[in-house]
């Protein structure tokens, strides 16, 4: 019995060294340097598809297809994104100054959004949901602020640093190194005594893309499930079904000054 105990605690010693000696022992390596490459997802990686995997998602791809290829409206000419001031900027900021209305009972004084979350062209023909997905592909959702009319100026300033952004309901004019020199809303001068009330997106109003100034709201309100990506097909759909085409043209929202 004794001599159990005996191997029994030495093999306990030793287990105990063993541990202690794993636990202390670490790599001797650290990160230096990190490198990536972008990988174009174009039709070279159709060249050899895979059978067996082709086969397993064609039940899947039918009933996506069917979702995505329905047609939501028409576009009367081509619009794309770019700074100062585009079509496509100015189409989708008015759709959330108009979308404020759920909230507010009237539009909101000032729609913003941002030139990054627009990822992609609004051709010239049928709009389609892919379309749309394509677009605006990030799950923002509309939020409807109360900014002093100190903090708007402010705003206006960080979106004149960025050298312009999608608005609606507000004219700039910025220099070249993104100074602002002018800014009017519905055409008055920003009058620092009163509110105004801002319709843009959730990631905007957490001050994200250099928006700081709508941490400074004084109310927040952002509707649950009302996505920007909604709203905008929503807003195709009923210009649709009033007979409209799809149409936003540069009007001089944001005017860089030489």
């Amino acid at each position: 019995m004794k001599k159990k105990n005996k191997y029994s605690k030495w093999i306990t010693a030793v287990g105990l060294v063993c541990v202690c000696g794993l636990v202390s022992c670490r790599a001797e390596y650290e990160v230096t340097k990190v490198e990536g490459t972008r990988v174009a997802m174009d039709a070279v990686w159709d060249a050899t598809p895979d059978g067996e995997a082709l086969a397993l998602l064609k039940p899947y791809k039918a009933g996506v297809d069917s979702v995505m290829g329905e047609v939501k409206g028409v576009a009367a000419v081509s619009m794309d994104r770019f700074r100062p001031e585009s079509p496509l900027s100015n189409l989708i900021a008015d759709v959330l100054r108009q979308a404020a209305s759920g909230v507010l009972g009237c539009p909101a004084d000032v729609g913003l959004v941002n030139m990054g979350g627009i990822r992609n062209v609004l051709t010239e023909g049928n709009i389609t949901t892919q379309n749309i997905y394509e677009i605006l592909p990030f799950e923002n959702s509309l939020c409807v602020l109360t900014l002093g009319g100190a903090d708007l100026k402010k705003l206006c300033a960080n979106i004149a640093a960025r050298g312009g952004e999608g608005v609606s309901g507000l004219n700039l004019v910025i220099d070249a190194d993104g100074r602002l020199l002018e800014a009017t809303v519905n055409g008055q001068p920003i009058d620092e005594g009163r509110t105004y009330t801002v319709g843009t997106i959730d990631f905007l109003a957490e001050g994200n893309d250099g928006m700081t100034a709508l941490t400074c709201a004084q109310e927040r309100r952002c509707p649950e499930g009302a996505t920007l990506r909604g709203l905008f097909m929503d807003y195709v759909e009923r210009e649709t079904a009033a007979g409209r085409k799809i149409e936003a043209r540069i009007e001089g929202r944001v005017v860089v000054k030489k």
